[in-house]
């Protein structure tokens, strides 16, 4: 049986500019534990992106994106989707392609854990939590973060 999820998905990269360094929260996933990530999710229905951002950041860390700073970074990524995870998508989709955002946050907030999705939370420094993701596309993106706030 085939899914339905849309093969077009946000990555939401969520920081604290902090005075010892740049600090990246990560998300341990329920379903696959020992798999640590960035805020991701898929597009439901046509909804733009950036309100796909502020839901996905809702929906797995309680926190309102609209709050703070939420910023497109005009990235995209198009990438095989895991075969573990293809009963998602309608059949034959194997590919997605992942839109980058970032959310600044004043300071390390605790955040609320969605349970069916996430086992537990972590605020590392921006090198650890690169080489912490198993995703290539999130350690990219967190090192991009690293660039453009001037911290490599």
């Amino acid at each position: 049986m085939s899914g339905k999820k849309q093969p077009v998905s946000v990555l939401v990269v969520i920081y604290a500019d902090m005075p010892t360094g740049l600090d990246v929260l990560l998300l341990e996933r329920a379903d696959h534990p020992g798999y640590w990530q960035s805020v991701t999710g898929s597009r439901e229905g046509d909804e733009a992106l950036f309100d796909t951002a502020v839901r996905e950041v809702r929906e797995e860390t309680g926190l309102d994106a609209e709050k703070f700073q939420l910023t497109d970074w005009k990235m995209r990524n198009a990438y095989e989707i895991y075969p573990h995870w293809r009963h998602r998508y309608p059949d034959g989709v194997t590919t997605n392609v992942e839109h980058v955002f970032g959310l600044q946050l004043p300071d390390r907030l605790e955040i609320s854990v969605a349970p069916r999705e996430h086992l537990n939370y972590r605020w590392m420094s921006w090198q650890d939590a690169a080489q912490k993701v198993f995703s290539p596309s999130n350690r990219d993106a967190i090192s991009h973060l690293a660039k453009i706030r001037g911290k490599t």
